[in-house]
């Protein structure tokens, strides 16, 4: 068994998986939230694999704890963490992790690989804090609490940017004054990357190609949603932008926006730059059209003839076939369509509404294949459609597992 221990840390919580990378098999998972509040809450789970690791044992279930007590500070998690593995199981004194993954979201130009967790480099990625206020810093405390509960293990962080590293200037350069925007890091960095690597990975190899071969276009849709336009396993485009706000519409991020809409509310409506920041990032999307930000209300509303959800999902729809438009258009065509994430790949209205005017480029859906919900990956496509429409779920934290093993053991 080769444990790896995968961190995402936010800035009041922290996810955590411990994955045996020999099976590739989640061994316990949990979610230790409301940090610095009255009450914290923490949550531990026992998986099966871990539970009933012989191939012969009978089936058994999962097993959840959870419990809430105070939380002071990610350091304190981290020891609520430690003592669920201790009273719970499974035993990291037995089969302690070879390393400790960690999501970090922004990478700006400087990390393009997963990358082993130093002193200089926690320094780097809390000044990449101005570029992502709302991510790097509970990253950075993350990282920290992890490396005093495990002071012997390799720590690496892996970047949602790294993957779009590979982006020509034309795609990743805005237009606007240059010394400005080298001053200042202004530019297009893409986010996602680890789902995006991993869903045209699994894609490739569901297909029986080699990924350089191939020409993909992966969407993540879900709370947060973008698109990536992939040539032979490199990112050529992608439709988030210097912040998870750029692309899509998104739960209740705005996506696109005309720049002009900011100076018009700033001048109009009087409305702070704190202001603009909460309304583009929490109240728009979905949210802002319709009221709510979960997809599933927005087509129960929509079928029973609500306007404004019906809006909502057309206004969703317009800008995944812009997208799609465009990076046929950048790729010169596709052989591979996969949908990820949970509207991607769960909503069967979505994926038949996104691909419905591509026949003339090769997408032919079957609709038999597309409407039952199943797990793993599968085909939604016909058997004579040119292009190969997929769900692939993706997995994150095993992506970001195999890429600190990788760095660890090196």
């Amino acid at each position: 068994m080769t444990p790896v221990l995968v961190v995402n840390s936010g800035s009041s919580s922290f996810k955590y998986q411990l994955i045996d990378m020999e099976a590739e098999a989640v061994l316990a998972s949990g979610l230790v939230e409301r940090i610095g509040e009255h009450r914290g809450r923490a949550k531990h789970k026992v998986h099966a694999a871990a539970l009933a690791p012989a191939a012969d044992a009978p089936a058994v279930s999962d097993a959840e704890y959870t419990q809430e007590l105070p939380i002071r500070d990610h350091a304190a998690g981290f020891r609520v963490m430690l003592d669920a593995f201790a009273e719970n199981g499974p035993s990291l004194d037995e089969h302690p992790p070879a390393a400790v993954g960690h999501r970090v979201v922004h990478g700006g130009a400087r990390f393009f690989e997963p990358t082993l967790v130093t002193p200089q480099v926690e320094i780097n990625i809390e000044d990449l804090s101005r570029l992502a206020p709302l991510h790097n810093p509970g990253a950075v405390q993350g990282i920290r609490a992890a490396r005093a509960a495990f002071p012997e293990q390799a720590h690496v962080a892996v970047f949602d940017t790294a993957f779009h590293q590979t982006l020509p200037p034309s795609a990743y350069t805005y237009a606007i004054d240059a010394e400005l925007a080298k001053a200042h890091r202004i530019r297009k960095y893409g986010f996602h990357g680890t789902s995006h690597k991993f869903v045209s990975e699994a894609a490739a190899a569901f297909v029986g190609r080699p990924n350089e071969d191939l020409r993909q276009i992966v969407l993540h849709l879900g709370n947060g949603a973008s698109m990536t336009a992939i040539d032979g396993g490199r990112s050529i485009d992608t439709s988030m932008g210097l912040t998870p706000l750029e692309g899509l519409v998104m739960g209740t991020r705005s996506g696109d926006l005309d720049p002009a809409v900011l100076i018009q509310l700033a001048r109009r409506a009087r409305l702070s730059i704190d202001d603009l920041d909460n309304l583009l990032n929490k109240h728009s999307g979905l949210l802002g059209l319709a009221g709510v930000s979960d997809m599933r209300d927005i087509e129960e509303r929509r079928e029973k003839g609500d306007s404004a959800a019906i809006l909502a999902f057309d206004v969703y729809i317009h800008r995944i076939r812009t997208y799609l438009g465009a990076y046929l258009a950048q790729l010169g065509g596709v052989d591979v369509i996969s949908f990820t994430a949970g509207v991607g790949e769960n909503s069967d209205v979505v994926r038949a509404a996104a691909l419905d005017t591509l026949g003339f480029a090769g997408v032919v859906l079957d609709p038999e294949r597309n409407a039952p919900r199943g797990r793993g990956i599968r085909v939604i496509s016909a058997d004579d459609s040119p292009v190969t429409v997929l769900v692939v779920p993706t997995n994150e934290e095993l992506e970001i597992a195999r890429q600190t093993l990788a760095v660890a053991t090196a």
